[in-house]
């Protein structure tokens, strides 16, 4: 293992979108055991400071992984298609119709049960999303699309946690 190694490689998994999740974490625990400071008491600082290095590569690399989003974006980054998120916003109309239209049925909702519908919804195109993700990442080998499609994705992570935050200022007393 290297500092500088990709994090699939540091993992030792394909790298690919699809990952088993409990293969990620025992691999997590099993590194995080190999490298963790505390094992490296006895050698000294400079052992403890490189051992703490490690720890955090291991957690960074982890946190990327875990998440479906981060993943796909790192994995569009390693295949020549940064996501650049920030200058590149363009998204085609039909997507952008619909995030108006969620946004319109986010503000009328009456109540929870109106909030929740509209999550389920909006979590259900997600996880549509998300799979064509892996599809154009692992199937067609196809980073560029993916990564519109991962900026998009980045749109409808931002609404769903206006929707937690819709739901969480909701009298916690009414029914959900």
């Amino acid at each position: 293992m290297k500092l500088d190694d990709d994090d699939f490689t540091l993992f030792g998994l394909p790298e690919r979108h699809a990952l088993d999740r409990a293969d990620l974490d025992a691999r997590w625990r099993q590194l995080q055991a190999e490298v963790h400071p505390d094992r490296f008491a006895g050698d000294g600082a400079a052992a403890q400071r490189i051992a703490m290095q490690w720890a955090v590569r291991v957690n960074e690399a982890y946190q990327r992984l875990k998440d479906p989003l981060k993943r796909a974006a790192y994995l569009c980054a390693r295949r020549g298609a940064a996501i650049e998120a920030e200058n590149n916003t363009a998204m085609p109309t039909a997507f952008l119709m619909q995030q108006m239209q969620w946004r319109e049925a986010l503000e009328e909702a009456a109540g929870a049960a109106a909030v929740e519908r509209l999550e389920a919804e909006v979590a259900a195109t997600e996880l549509g999303m998300l799979a064509e993700v892996a599809r154009l990442l692992d199937v067609a080998g196809d980073a560029q699309a993916a990564a519109a499609e991962v900026r998009a994705l980045m749109f409808v992570n931002r609404f769903r946690q206006d929707i937690e935050r819709r739901l969480d200022t909701l009298d916690p007393a009414l029914p959900r």
